[in-house]
């Protein structure tokens, strides 16, 4: 079992930059991979960006390659998420998730655990 909190949120303007965590709980964590999503209003869930157990390997959705960067610390039991060059387009409630895959994965049904996501809202 995996208990996940984010942290983080909050408002920013364009251009502007925002560091996510997400704090996990449960003696397995370095067993996971880890995943961050996003839900805008209206829409469905989507993939942002995963790093697997070890954080050797990561996985960007196109839509953020190159301003964000997905990074963990297993001796803090935390993921981050580092977010540059923030667009409109990226406001939304922004999830972690935790997937028994080492690797990591895209599918939001991959993902065994989430938190209760966190707001990220970019002004114009």
């Amino acid at each position: 079992q995996v208990q996940l909190v984010e942290s983080g949120g909050g408002l920013v303007q364009a251009g502007g930059s925002l560091r996510l965590s997400c704090a996990a709980s449960g003696r397995t964590f370095s067993s996971y991979a880890m995943g961050w999503f996003r839900q805008a209003p209206g829409k469905e869930r989507e993939f942002v960006a995963a790093i697997s157990w070890r954080g050797v390997n990561t996985y960007y959705a196109d839509s953020v390659k190159g301003r964000f960067t997905i990074s963990r610390d297993n001796a803090k039991k935390t993921v981050y998420l580092q977010m540059n060059s923030l667009k409109p387009e990226d406001t939304a409630v922004y999830y972690c998730a935790a997937d028994r895959s080492l690797a990591p994965r895209v599918a939001v049904r991959e993902y065994d655990y989430w938190g209760q996501g966190t707001q990220v809202t970019v002004s114009s």
